[in-house]
């Protein structure tokens, strides 16, 4: 087997740019495909053999400060900023000037009330002491259970908290970003008025609407709200991970999230990184859109279930030690 990462074909031997070196300086990786590398371990020691200035973008969502624990482990509110720190750190020295940092964090709720914790806010002004807040983004998920149930099922005096918030950070004020990258189609209304044009006029709301609204770009702009129900239960990787008996990763987010970001904040031929990675969507994300990705994960049994997401992508992996967990080889 081999040990170079990450592996190529013959066909794209040729698009080796410098996004690759920086993989060298890894330890051995826990599996490889042809883009990219996922590495078993603390992230914060791993990230620490990137070269500075390395990365094009960091997609990720570390484990949220949850009063419940979860199998993943979490840190109480209370800690989080601090405990967060050195991982911030390490991302702003591996990130490229023009370079993104997109972090996907949820709430909390304080201990036996129904108030609201302040730690995602305390961490975005942490985080806001080393990088630029380029925009805030939301993720409402409309499927999402009735929760916290004590204040909302039981004593009804609350509705469910289904809105997280994914943080769009870089190192300047003007990072690489391109949203005709993202343009979704227009709408039924807009496709009748680009057919039969537009009349430039003052609005009620007081904007003057001149005749360039009428062009077609090719898409709207998208907002910065996802509404993405979270609903699956058997796509390709859980059905896999039944069928061996893997640990399925219980916190997953959709692949539109990094989808979106991917697309938006990068060209091909990048490098994306994933220091939390735990399923790893944001590799298989990048791997199919023709990123090359690293992806960081403490616990052995999920980064295990990952590769599952592989085999959909129909990408060989070369797994460097003997599978275990049902793990293809």
């Amino acid at each position: 087997m081999s040990k170079k990462h990450p592996q190529r074909t013959e066909d794209n031997q040729a698009n080796v740019t410098a996004s690759d070196k920086p993989l060298d300086h890894l330890p051995t990786p826990f599996y490889t495909t042809e883009l990219g590398a996922a590495h078993q371990g603390d992230s914060r020691r791993l990230m620490s053999a990137l070269p500075d200035e390395s990365v094009d973008l960091i997609v990720t969502s570390p484990p949220f400060a949850l009063q419940r624990k979860k199998q993943y482990g979490n840190v109480a509110p209370e800690e989080y900023v601090e405990w967060f720190r050195p991982f911030r750190d390490e991302m702003l020295r591996v990130l490229s000037p023009t370079g993104s940092c997109v972090i996907h964090i949820g709430t909390s709720w304080n201990k036996g009330s129904p108030t609201k914790n302040l730690y995602h806010y305390r961490l975005i002004l942490d985080l806001c002491e080393r990088f630029w807040l380029a925009q805030e983004f939301f993720w409402v998920n409309p499927s999402r259970l009735p929760s916290p149930a004590e204040w909302v099922t039981v004593r009804r005096i609350r509705v469910k908290d289904a809105v997280e918030y994914v943080w769009w950070l870089s190192k300047t004020e003007y990072p690489e970003a391109d949203n005709r990258r993202v343009l979704k189609p227009y709408s039924n209304a807009m496709k009748d008025l680009l057919k039969n044009g537009y009349t430039p006029k003052l609005r009620p709301s007081g904007h003057d609407i001149s005749d360039k609204f009428g062009k077609d770009h090719g898409g709207a702009i998208p907002p910065n709200l996802f509404t993405i129900s979270n609903t699956d239960s058997n796509g390709y990787y859980l059905r896999r991970c039944r069928e061996t008996g893997v640990a399925v990763h219980p916190a997953r987010y959709p692949s539109q999230i990094p989808d979106f970001f991917v697309r938006f904040l990068t060209t091909e031929g990048a490098l994306v990184l994933d220091p939390f990675a735990g399923s790893n969507v944001t590799g298989e994300v990048a791997e199919s859109l023709g990123r090359h990705w690293v992806a960081f994960e403490l616990h052995e049994e999920y980064l295990a279930g990952s590769m599952f997401r592989f085999e959909r992508l129909q990408h060989k992996l070369f797994r460097e030690s003997p599978a275990e967990y049902g793990a293809p080889q």
